[in-house]
């Protein structure tokens, strides 16, 4: 499996040779689907919530005696069919997360990124080239390269004149390799790794012991 690396101006300078067993992982959707789930239902705030009769104040004595008023009975003022009363079956606050193995996790972002290696929409850029921040560099890159957007750019730490340049683009998103959730990856319909974030992108996936790409011969 190979991948071009990409210059300045968006033209591949040459094939990369990349690590077979993350990039030519088979591509097991059940496995996707779990986790790009638990990520999105991680991000819910689950803080909604209402009072029920037990929590709203007031209503501690019957409003009127049982017998003898002509009124339907009622034991408290603050029941669901009272005006100010509490809430039938209330939303409470909750938690939405849902457990995923850490194998499974790595197995879903193996099967992401070799989906993008195996479609040809995976690039890697070399990030010692930025030495000053350039958006319109940027962007001529992404329109030379050719690939459909949106794209998702996962770059090292200390690559800060490469992130500045692509930040600022439209449905770009700029990732480090810590951050990369199976989410992004499914989402991006072209995939871009700078060479420095390449071992901690292996190092997520659980493959090449975070070993980088050999350039192929």
């Amino acid at each position: 499996m190979k991948a071009p690396l990409l210059d300045a101006a968006g033209k591949a300078a040459k094939q990369v040779t990349l690590d077979s067993e993350v990039f030519a992982a088979d591509v097991k959707a059940h496995l996707v689907h779990e986790t790009v789930r638990a990520e999105l239902n991680a991000q819910r705030a689950g803080t909604r919530g209402a009072k029920s009769r037990g929590l709203v104040s007031g209503g501690r004595s019957k409003p009127w005696r049982q017998k003898g008023t002509g009124r339907a009975r009622a034991g408290s003022s603050r029941a669901p069919h009272w005006t100010g009363g509490g809430v039938a079956f209330p939303p409470q606050t909750r938690t939405f997360e849902v457990k995923v193995n850490r194998r499974v996790r790595r197995a879903a972002l193996r099967a992401a990124l070799a989906a993008h290696a195996q479609e040809g929409s995976l690039a890697l850029v070399d990030g010692s080239a930025w030495t000053e921040p350039s958006t319109k560099a940027a962007a001529a890159l992404v329109d030379a390269w050719g690939k459909d957007l949106p794209l998702v750019l996962v770059v090292a730490g200390d690559e800060t004149m490469l992130e500045k340049s692509f930040r600022n683009l439209k449905r770009v998103a700029v990732v480090a390799p810590s951050e990369l959730e199976v989410s992004a990856v499914v989402w991006a319909r072209s995939l871009l790794v700078s060479q420095a974030a390449l071992p901690a992108v292996l190092a997520q996936a659980g493959g090449g012991n975070g070993a980088a790409a050999e350039e192929a011969q």
